[in-house]
């Protein structure tokens, strides 16, 4: 027995748009084909013979992980933040197949230089929270 009320269901339609990022956890909230913003740390680069210029990224967050697609013409547009990017941040598409989710990568940026600003004690990534909804809008405060 739960002794806090429920948290809100938030509306279907409402979550972070571009430039605001959304969380791992919170890519369930848009439909396909939505465009979204995302942003990790690169745990994973896959670019398999068979894909024909395609690679595949695993982005980690807070909240849990990310699949990003990067097609080979915006690979090379973001060539540099792909290959050497430890902290991306990843604007593109919902895709999704069955309980799948990805993110078809239309624009790469590394914000590498960021992770310098998590190590000082009092960072504080100032984040509004959304009051309706209770959900972090990704927008600096």
């Amino acid at each position: 027995m739960s002794v806090y009320p429920p948290a809100p269901t938030p509306p279907p339609d409402s979550w972070p748009r571009p430039p605001a990022c959304l969380t791992a956890s919170q890519l369930g909230l848009p439909p396909g084909g939505a465009r979204v913003c995302v942003a990790g740390l690169v745990l994973v680069r896959q670019r398999p013979g068979t894909a024909k210029g395609v690679i595949f990224l695993t982005l980690e967050d807070e909240t849990g992980t990310c699949n990003i697609v990067v097609w080979a013409k915006t690979y090379e547009r973001f060539r540099r933040a792909v290959i050497a990017g430890r902290l991306l941040r990843v604007t593109g598409r919902i895709q999704r197949e069955a309980e799948i989710v990805h993110v078809i990568a239309e624009h790469v940026e590394d914000i590498s230089p960021m992770l310098d600003e998590l190590l000082r004690p009092d960072f504080d990534p100032g984040f509004d929270t959304d009051v309706d909804t209770g959900l972090n809008t990704g927008r600096w405060g």
